[in-house]
This record gives structure tokens, C-alpha cells and sequence, in this order.
């Protein structure tokens, strides 16, 4: 069996690390696995990009521009909310690739930010080949956006969008949800959601309603995230070894989908009113800023900046006490699957999937949403109970038996075994 998997990149974002992953964990499966992406980042022979030149990057980057000035054009010059919608209106036609002819499944991730367009995908269906489409955000069954928050137009059709500041019942996300239903209307793409939140969200959608939708996680190598040794951990990074640290990391730290000012705030209310457990407390931050963010935090803060290195990142979750993910949305994060592989218990929003992953007060804690007294209570908890209700051991078995490559292999392997018989 011959599977091609299709995303924009092969590396950055978690998509990308999801996608990969799967092709990893696909090939240790004895199934042959590729991977197709717009941009290679990483040395894999498995993974083969279609921009191989300097011409084909310049013309990517007039895609990418184009999509985003329609978009600028039609949320009335809001710069915010550029970002939160896709309309897939320019990409690259692969269906004469010589991975897409030669293979059997043809896998789509995430594939916006001009690598496929709506016409694109079209061609793929017209091959006749079973495609599989792995969800990692809402945008496979909404008109534009990625994440639609509190609404529910996706449900019927779209307009009136809230990214775009518009009260049209034909508006851009309008008109882009039923480009998406007359592609959809003509194939038969089997959707998954990596949470069963998602899953859910792509039932209800009367894009996808009528298509066969499951619900299969990302998988992780438990081989290489486990345990490590905590001393020799926060050596490694010059952290204190007599303080409780709390991890908090993404790409972009200060991306207000990620939360940080709530995680900021939670933390003041610990100092505020939890003195004796403030005076051990120290955070530890990783992931990119454009300025220093460590004076915004009430306590003492190590910043690590962004991590290419694996077992750094490993490294680093061993190092640490707890992980916040305070995350105003998110699908399935594969930040939260790493730290309790390696033992760390997480706290997060129930928002997305993380209520999935995360079960209160057994391997970690859920707060509210948005909810910062809530999320400060959850530190307070992890922290005062993660050695007497075994924490790290709980988080453990959790991935192991949820979301190890055995597990998640075995099921998109069947579903792949069903879509060809």
C-alpha cells in the first residue's frame, strides 16, 4: 500500500509535526508512506517538496500575497483577523505528480497558505483515488475561518462572517462555503478529526454532514519522549533544582490564540494570594517573541527562545513540574501529548480537544475557559499534588494508551484497508 501525505510544510507548525509524524509512524508500519509539501524544511527522503527553485518560491510567495490582499480587501483593511481565514483561491496543481500517480491513499493535512486551491483539491477527486482529509483545524468544513469560535454559521451556510466585520448574508465566507460544497458535493474525501471534538464539529457542518467522518489522533513515538532524569534535566538548561517550574511555550508566545495574558494573570493571582507556594514558584518560557516578555511575568522567568532540537524539547518537558497551555483554541496539541509522555502533567482550558487529553484532576487539570482563577487554582493543584496522586505515572499511560504510534497506526491503516476494498 502506497500512501501520499500532503501538507504545506513538513516541519513547521503542528500540523506539519503531526503529518510527519504519521509518515514516520506509517513506515515503521510497513506501509510505504511519502510525504508531498509545498516547502521542505527538513533532509528526509521521504519527503519531497514541489518548489524546487528560486522561481517557484517567488511565484508561491505572489500566491500567498494574493490570497491574503483578497482577504485584506474584504475584512475592511483589519490586519488582526488576516490570518485567522484561508479562501484557497490560487495553489498548485500536484495531481500529475509522480507521488499522487503511483499512490494508493492520498492523505491531505493542512494545506492552505497557497499550496492547494479549492480547484486544486477538485483535480485530486477527479483522480478517482481514495483521499483521506486529516482535520488540525475547522477550515476543511467552514466557509473561511479556522476556528469559529462561538459561531455556528458553518452550519448552514456561512455569511454574515465575523472575521470579515460583515453583516452580508453573501459575503466571502459565502461564496467560499459553496465553492467547498460543489467540491464536496462531486467526492467522496473521508474526513478525520484528531480530536473527537473536531470530529463533532465536522458532523455538524452541512459541508461535511454527509461525508464519513472519524476520529483519529496524532501519534507520538513514546520511544523518545519518556522519562528522563530531572536532576541532570535542569542542569542542562541552568535551571534552579529547589523550585517549582512552570512550562509554558508555542511557536509565538505573545499569539493572543495562545493565551499568555491569562497565563500572566493566573500567576498573579497565585502571588497574590498564595505566598508561601509564590516563593517556589519560577516560570521557564520556550517558543519565539519579538521583544522581552520576561518582566510581564510575576516571577522569576527563564526564556529559552525557539527549539529545533528534539531531544532539547524532551529535555526540557523532563526539566519542569507542569505545562500551561493556556490555549484560547486549539484542536488536539501536540505540545500537551509530549509533556505527559515525559511524565509532566499539563493544565488547559477546556477548549478544542484538550478536555480529550487532559482528564481533570487525575493526570492534570482542565480549567474553565477563560477562567483565571480557575487555571491558577490548577497550578496550585498540580503542584501540591502531583507527587501524592502519582501524576507523572497517570499522564504516562494516558499516551501510551491513547496516542502511541501502535495505536494510532493500527487505526488509520484499517480505515485506509476499508477506503480500498
Amino acid at each position: 500500500m502506497k500512501v501520499v501525505i500532503i501538507n504545506t510544510w513538513d516541519r513547521v507548525g503542528g500540523a506539519a509535526v503531526a503529518a510527519n509524524r504519521l509518515m514516520q509512524t506509517l513506515s515503521k508500519a510497513n506501509i510505504e508512506a511519502k510525504m508531498l509539501v509545498r516547502d521542505k524544511q527538513t533532509p528526509d527522503e521521504k519527503v519531497c517538496a514541489v518548489t524546487t527553485n528560486w522561481f517557484d518560491r517567488k511565484i508561491n510567495t505572489i500566491r500567498f500575497i494574493w490570497e491574503r490582499f483578497i482577504i485584506f480587501l474584504n475584512n475592511k483593511f483589519d490586519r488582526s483577523t488576516v490570518f485567522q481565514v484561508s479562501i484557497a483561491n490560487t495553489g498548485i496543481d500536484i495531481s500529475n505528480h509522480p507521488l499522487i500517480k503511483e499512490a494508493d491513499i492520498i492523505h491531505l493535512h493542512w494545506i492552505n497558505q497557497g499550496y492547494l486551491s479549492i480547484k486544486d483539491i477538485d483535480r485530486l477527486t477527479d483522480l478517482g483515488k481514495p483521499i483521506v482529509w486529516t482535520m488540525h483545524d475547522m477550515w476543511p468544513c467552514t466557509g473561511i475561518c479556522h476556528h469559529a469560535r462561538d459561531c455556528e454559521n458553518y452550519k448552514t451556510g456561512c455569511g454574515k462572517c465575523f472575521f470579515l466585520k460583515s453583516d452580508k448574508r453573501n459575503d466571502l465566507s459565502a461564496k467560499i462555503f459553496l465553492d467547498k460544497q460543489k467540491l464536496l458535493s462531486n467526492s467522496d474525501i473521508t474526513f478525520v478529526g484528531c480530536s473527537r471534538w473536531l470530529a463533532d464539529k465536522a458532523k455538524a457542518s452541512l459541508l461535511t454532514c454527509t461525508n464519513p467522518v472519524e476520529s483519529i489522533p496524532n501519534p507520538l513515538d513514546t520511544t523518545k519522549y519518556k522519562p528522563k532524569n530531572k536532576t541532570e534535566a535542569r542542569n542542562k538548561f541552568n535551571l534552579p533544582q529547589n523550585k517549582y517550574l512552570v512550562l509554558f511555550g508555542a511557536v509565538n508566545l505573545t499569539d493572543e490564540r495562545k493565551g499568555f495574558r491569562y497565563f500572566i494573570k493566573s500567576l498573579e493571582k497565585i502571588r497574590n494570594n498564595n505566598p508561601e507556594l509564590s516563593e517556589m514558584i519560577e516560570v521557564v518560557t520556550f517558543g519565539q517573541t519579538k521583544h522581552d516578555i520576561s518582566k510581564l511575568f510575576p516571577f522569576p522567568t527563564h526564556t529559552l527562545g525557539y527549539f529545533n532540537n528534539q531531544e532539547d524539547i524532551i529535555t526540557l518537558y523532563n526539566a519542569v513540574d507542569v505545562f500551561v497551555t493556556p490555549s484560547l483554541e486549539e484542536n488536539l496539541p501536540n505540545t500537551i501529548m509530549e509533556s505527559m509522555a515525559c511524565g509532566t502533567p499539563c493544565i488547559g482550558f477546556e477548549v478544542g480537544g484538550i478536555p480529550e487529553m487532559i482528564d481533570h484532576k487525575q493526570n492534570g487539570y482542565v480549567s474553565r475557559y477563560k477562567d483565571i482563577e480557575d487555571m491558577a487554582e490548577g497550578i496550585e493543584w498540580v503542584l501540591n499534588n502531583a507527587v501524592t496522586q502519582n501524576l507523572a505515572h497517570k499522564c504516562i499511560e494516558k499516551v501510551q494508551k491513547c496516542y502511541s504510534e501502535q495505536i494510532v497506526a493500527a487505526k488509520y491503516i484499517s480505515l485506509y484497508k476499508k477506503l480500498l476494498n
